[in-house]
């Protein structure tokens, strides 16, 4: 359904080192950065990329929004939630672990832009 998602960030540089952490925690490579200042990680599935915004206003998170991240197992979740605490993240919600009636394995971060993220694990 998605093409891709880009999110805005304060500090480029900061989101890239958060963002290839966490993202690599997945199994994913670092970000490409492009000669505008962007940060784009490419999957066969779609794009994740990170930008300053194009208006010149500061990044803000969206109010009510999440993006979340698949992960292979509960392990990879929390290595995902571990990853972004040492690279800039703040841990948001209720901390990783299975979420009664639903089975789901989530893990919710803040970047360092404030933008809602989570690892889900889906049990087969």
């Amino acid at each position: 359904m998605f093409s891709h998602i880009m999110i805005g960030a304060n500090d480029v540089a900061a989101s890239k080192k958060f963002y290839d952490a966490v993202l690599g925690a997945l199994g994913h490579k670092p970000g490409a950065m492009d000669d505008r200042g962007r940060c784009f990680y490419r999957t066969q599935t779609g794009v994740f990329a990170i930008t300053k915004p194009i208006d010149g206003q500061p990044a803000s998170a969206g109010n009510g929004s999440t993006i979340g991240f698949l992960a292979a197992s509960p392990e990879a979740a929390k290595a995902w939630h571990d990853a972004g605490i040492a690279n800039g993240g703040t841990t948001c919600e209720d901390p990783p672990g299975v979420r009664e009636g639903s089975g789901l394995y989530l893990a919710y971060l803040r970047d360092p832009s404030g933008n809602k993220i989570c690892a889900l694990h889906r049990p087969r």
